[in-house]
């Protein structure tokens, strides 16, 4: 692993399951996340995913790319455009830095995107730790 090394894209179909399923797993229950009628009301198209939702996401994307070893030490994360029905988010990441981890082990920062069809969902940064 070097900085500068790309991960391969991630498509994740944003469907109404995923986005309830989602809020519910993470015991987020606010209406905006599971009632497509209460989001209207509130000004919203229709229910969009939550940020625990998002996080989560973003963490399998960095572990199914380093393997099972990888642990996460440090997710940071700021959300941008919502994240609804019927959209597909694409993640995308670079790892930044590389540097000598605990004894066996090396940490990289690894830069995070993920965009809809509105623009940019989520961006930030992942520090993760991998086995030599």
């Amino acid at each position: 692993m070097r900085a500068g090394d790309v991960l391969a894209p991630l498509e994740i179909p944003v469907t109404r399951t995923l986005v309830v399923a989602g809020a519910v797993a993470s015991r987020d229950y606010q209406d905006v996340h599971h009632d497509a009628e209460a989001a209207r009301a509130k000004g919203s198209p229709d229910v969009f995913m939550n940020i625990l939702t998002t996080n989560g996401l973003v963490g399998r994307y960095v572990t199914d790319h380093f393997g099972p070893g990888a642990v996460l030490r440090k997710v940071a994360i700021r959300l941008g455009a919502p994240n609804y029905p019927g959209d597909t988010m694409v993640l995308t990441g670079s790892v930044a830095e590389v540097s000598d981890g605990p004894v066996g082990a090396v940490t990289a920062l690894v830069r995070i995107v993920g965009a809809n069809g509105l623009g940019r969902h989520v961006t930030g940064t992942v520090t993760v730790e991998v086995p030599r």
